[in-house]
């Protein structure tokens, strides 16, 4: 019973549409009628400018930290096994799949940030760091934003093994790269749109 406690705790966290609440809030406006439809960071930024995306991009990575520190509080202690695995994945799933939106939601970039802020530092410095040059190199945010998943993923199995925590980092990276499936597809068609001045051609990537 505890274990579905803090599932449902971090889940229902997670699930919580910042970006969407934020927009609506400062602009009126159906953050998923505007731009690429998505409820993150770079979505709320293009419809409502960037204090609005910095502040949707930090909650939604805080969503992570707080659905899982409830969970722990519920569970009086740390799960082992594929309930870790599970735990670790459930405040990327509320985002991805809000209930409040017909089990519709964004990417999980950033809420799958404050996972990882959680668990382990180091998979956070690898993620951001991957992120970081591939934007730099590339300006598409969804290619950084796949980089940076597949390259946690990757750390992840050297830095703790085969063990729940790492299977669930792993479940979570198929989550986020899976949800930015449509921007592969523009990316290996050459459509995919890089971030540049102009909020316009910013890149739908989460």
């Amino acid at each position: 019973m505890r274990e579905l406690l803090s599932f449902s705790a971090a889940f229902l966290i997670g699930s919580i549409p910042f970006g969407l609440l934020l927009t609506r809030w400062q602009t009126g406006i159906d953050l998923r009628s505007v731009g690429s439809g998505n409820i993150g960071a770079t979505n709320a930024m293009r419809a409502s400018g960037v204090g609005v995306g910095i502040a949707t991009l930090l909650l939604d990575a805080l969503k992570g930290i707080a659905g899982l520190s409830l969970a722990m509080w519920i569970l009086q202690g740390w799960p082992h096994g594929w309930r870790e695995a599970v735990l670790l994945a459930a405040p990327v799933l509320g985002h991805c799949f809000t209930p409040w939106l017909r089990f519709h939601g964004g990417k999980g970039v950033a809420t799958a940030a404050g996972v990882l802020t959680w668990i382990d530092w180091r998979l956070l410095l690898a993620g951001v760091l991957a992120f970081a040059a591939i934007m730099a190199t590339t300006r598409f945010v969804s290619l950084s934003s796949v980089g940076c998943a597949l390259v946690v993923g990757t750390v992840a199995p050297l830095v703790h093994g085969f063990s729940g925590l790492t299977c669930g980092v792993l479940g979570t990276v198929t989550v986020v790269v899976w949800r930015h499936r449509q921007n592969i597809v523009r990316l290996l068609r050459g459509n995919e749109p890089r971030v540049r001045g102009s909020s316009r051609n910013a890149s739908p990537g989460r």
